[in-house]
């Protein structure tokens, strides 16, 4: 029986700015997302996602999924807290790649002297509010109706977990 091919995580570098913008066209839509994203350009996507600013997770040389990590403020008073989103490519989701990136990022922040992760999730985005909850994350608060996508109206749930 052959191994399987272990998953490496690690901060993000320049050269990954290519495959991570590819990402996301694949994984954020109307469903996850109130306004899709897409940077124009390498250089715009690296101004908004710097490198360091995300853990990833590859296998063999390519990118399963990302956590992106950043405070929610330039103010010192706020530099405990990383706000935070996570992505994982269709062909690698329910493989543990989204826990076992929440658990590096968890290490990588306390190592920092981060207290609190912070995120916000669309209601309709079930599968993520199911994983954030079954990952400890509590809701702290909900817009309701804050959007309004495909005819729906769409609640935007605030979420928290302390370190």
């Amino acid at each position: 029986m052959q191994s399987a091919v272990p998953l490496t995580i690690r901060l993000s570098t320049m050269k990954d700015a290519r495959e991570l913008m590819t990402l996301d066209q694949l994984v954020w839509n109307e469903r996850n997302t109130p306004s899709i994203l897409c940077c124009s350009s390498r250089r715009q996507y690296l101004q908004s996602s710097p490198p360091g600013s995300q853990l990833l997770a590859v296998q063999s040389d390519r990118l399963c999924g990302y956590i992106g990590f950043r405070h929610p403020h330039p103010l010192e008073i706020s530099s405990h807290v990383y706000d935070i989103h996570i992505a994982v490519h269709p062909h690698h989701q329910g493989q543990n790649i989204g826990k076992q990136l929440m658990d590096a990022l968890c290490a990588h922040a306390r190592a920092r002297d981060i207290r609190k992760l912070t995120l916000r999730v669309l209601s309709t985005n079930t599968e993520a509010v199911h994983f954030y909850d079954k990952y400890g994350f509590v809701e702290n608060g909900r817009l309701q109706e804050q959007f309004y996508i495909n005819g729906q109206y769409v609640d935007d749930i605030f979420m928290t977990y302390w370190l």
